[in-house]
């Protein structure tokens, strides 16, 4: 379980505050890319200034928490990432973590994905399959299923997330433009 907090004043400088510039050429790389991007800013700003009570918030017994949704983000980033760097998703667990490391380790996950598909030469993304390891066995699933799967489960945790957020009395900074990626002042 994730606990404790630090202060913002002890948080490092973190990624996506504002999407970063978009690629000049339109590969399937760059594209996956920016979609990264957008997915890291999002997160950015969804957990911008969460609370306790927001990371505790359940809206019923079959939910999960906030909290408990940013640690599924953060391992579907984590086999997001291993993807791009060609390493099988094994059962490992996720280590206690504070929000703040949480937070920024998932941040950090996202940028070296985006990172790494921007210098990607691999045009078709054959290359970063999803492999999951198990004592079982061994599957692998083309990177197309990488979007259907972790890319977009991650997306909708985050809207879980600003809506959670939402119900606990901390509504979304509504000056994050999402379209244009940065914040409106």
């Amino acid at each position: 379980m994730i606990i404790a907090t630090q202060s913002l004043a002890q948080q490092p400088e973190l990624p996506y505050r504002q999407i970063p510039d978009y690629p000049t050429s339109y590969t399937a790389a760059t594209v996956t890319a920016r979609m990264i991007d957008g997915l890291g800013f999002r997160y950015y700003w969804a957990t911008e200034g969460l609370r306790p009570e927001d990371l505790s918030y359940q809206p019923n017994g079959d939910a999960r928490t906030t909290m408990e949704a940013l640690i599924h983000i953060y391992e579907l980033t984590r086999n997001i990432l291993n993807s791009v760097n060609q390493i099988p998703n094994t059962t490992e667990k996720t280590a206690d973590m504070s929000f703040n490391e949480l937070r920024q380790k998932t941040l950090e996950n996202i940028k070296a994905t985006s990172t790494k598909l921007m210098q990607s030469k691999d045009e078709d993304l054959a290359d970063y399959k999803m492999i999951f390891k198990r004592e079982t066995g061994t599957r692998e699933f083309p990177f197309w299923n990488e979007i259907n799967g972790p890319i977009s489960d991650a997306l909708w945790h985050v809207g879980q997330v600003v809506s959670f957020r939402r119900s606990s009395g901390n509504p979304f900074n509504s000056k994050a433009n999402v379209l244009v990626g940065k914040l409106m002042e």
